[in-house]
C-alpha cells in the first residue's frame, strides 16, 4: 500500500513539473531499453593492439604541417651532407673583380662584397649552422634530461639539489650567458666551443620538463608493478619510466633545435661565435649587414635560408606535439 502511494505521490509531481515546464524546455529521457549499454561500451577484440607512438605516427602522416615540415628538413638535411650535389664551387674562393655583381649563369644569387659567390656560401653555410643546432639539442637532450629525471624519480635531497641548480641556471638568459662566456675564449677557433656553450644554458628547459613527466610516470601501475617484482629503482627508472616520458622531451628538442639554430646566427652576427674562417649563415648575415641599403640580395638569401630551417623545425615541433599530446591538438 505503501509502494502504491508513493509511486502515485511520485507521478503526480513528475506531472506538476510537466505542466510547470514553458514551452521550449521540454525534456526527453530514452527509455532504457532503446540504448543498450553493450552496443555503446563494446570493444573490438579483434582490432590490432597499438601503442602510442604507432598512433602518434598514424596522426602525423595525415597532418600536413608535418608534411611540409619534413619536406623542408629533409632537404635542409641532404644540403648540409651533399652540399657539392647543389654546388661545384668553393666557398672559400673570392674575387674582388665580381665585388657586388648582380646575379649571372652559375650564380644565381649574385656576389658579396669580397667578390664571393653567395649561392655558395648559403649552400655550404647550411652544414655549421645546422651542426651547431645539431649537436647543441642532442647534448642538451642528454644532460637536461639525465639530471631531470633523477631529480624527478628519486625525489627527497637529490630532487632539493638538483632543482636549486637547475634555478640558479634558468635565471641566466641563454643569450647572455653565451655572450659572457664565449668572451672569455675568444682564443678559441672551434665549433664545439659554441655547442658547449649554449648546452651549459639550454639543458634547463629540458630538466623541468623531464622531472614533472617522470613524477608523473613513477606512480603509474606499470611502475608499481615492476617494482613488485623485484626491478631494482635504477632499472626501473631507464627501463620503463624513462621511455614513458619522452613524449612532451622530444617535443621541446625538435622546437628548441631551431632556437640554437637562431642563438649561433646571432652569436655569429655579434662576432662571437663561430670562426671566421667557417662559412656560416650568421657569418654572412653580419658581412652583410652594411649592404642593405646598397645591395639588400647579399643579405637576403641567407636570412631566408636561416627563416626556412628555423620555421621548418618548429612546424615540426608543433605537429609532433599534437601528435603526442592530443590535449593541445590545433587542428
Amino acid at each position: 500500500m505503501t509502494d502504491t502511494t508513493s509511486s502515485k505521490s511520485a507521478s503526480q509531481s513528475a506531472k506538476a513539473q510537466a505542466l510547470r515546464t514553458l514551452p521550449g524546455q521540454e525534456r526527453y529521457v530514452a527509455p532504457a531499453d532503446e540504448t543498450p549499454l553493450q552496443a555503446v561500451d563494446s570493444i573490438d577484440e579483434s582490432a590490432p593492439a597499438t601503442s602510442m607512438w604507432a598512433e602518434a605516427w598514424r596522426t602525423l602522416r595525415r597532418n600536413p604541417l608535418f608534411i611540409i615540415a619534413a619536406v623542408l628538413i629533409l632537404l635542409v638535411l641532404l644540403v648540409a651532407l651533399f652540399p657539392t650535389l647543389f654546388t661545384k664551387g668553393d666557398p672559400t674562393y673570392c674575387d674582388l673583380e665580381h665585388s657586388l655583381d648582380p646575379s649571372g649563369p652559375g650564380h644565381p644569387f649574385g656576389y658579396d662584397l669580397q667578390g664571393c659567390d653567395v649561392y655558395t656560401r648559403t649552400v655550404y653555410g647550411t652544414r655549421a649552422s645546422l651542426s651547431v643546432g645539431v649537436l647543441t639539442t642532442l647534448l642538451v637532450v642528454v644532460a637536461g634530461g639525465l639530471i631531470g629525471a633523477l631529480a624527478g624519480y628519486f625525489g627527497g635531497w637529490v630532487d632539493a639539489l638538483l632543482s636549486r641548480i637547475t634555478d640558479i641556471f634558468y635565471a641566466i638568459p641563454l643569450l647572455l650567458g653565451a655572450i659572457v662566456v664565449l668572451q672569455m675564449f675568444r682564443t678559441s677557433e672551434s665549433i664545439w666551443k659554441v655547442v658547449l656553450v649554449l648546452a651549459l644554458f639550454g639543458w634547463v628547459s629540458v630538466a623541468r620538463i623531464t622531472r614533472s613527466s617522470v613524477m608523473e610516470a613513477k606512480n603509474l601501475e606499470f611502475n608499481t608493478a615492476s617494482r613488485a617484482l623485484g626491478a631494482s629503482r635504477a632499472r626501473n627508472l631507464f627501463r620503463h619510466v624513462i621511455p614513458n616520458s619522452l613524449a612532451p622531451v622530444i617535443v621541446v628538442a625538435t622546437t628548441s633545435l631551431g632556437t640554437y639554430i637562431v642563438s649561433e646566427a646571432t652569436l655569429s652576427f655579434l662576432g662571437i661565435g663561430l670562426p671566421s674562417t667557417v662559412v656560416s649563415w650568421g657569418g654572412d648575415i653580419s658581412a652583410a649587414q652594411n649592404l642593405l641599403r646598397v645591395d639588400p640580395a647579399v643579405l637576403f638569401w641567407p636570412s631566408l635560408a636561416l627563416a626556412i630551417t628555423v620555421l621548418s623545425f618548429i612546424m615540426m615541433g608543433d605537429a609532433v606535439r599534437d601528435a603526442l599530446d592530443p590535449k593541445s591538438r590545433t587542428l
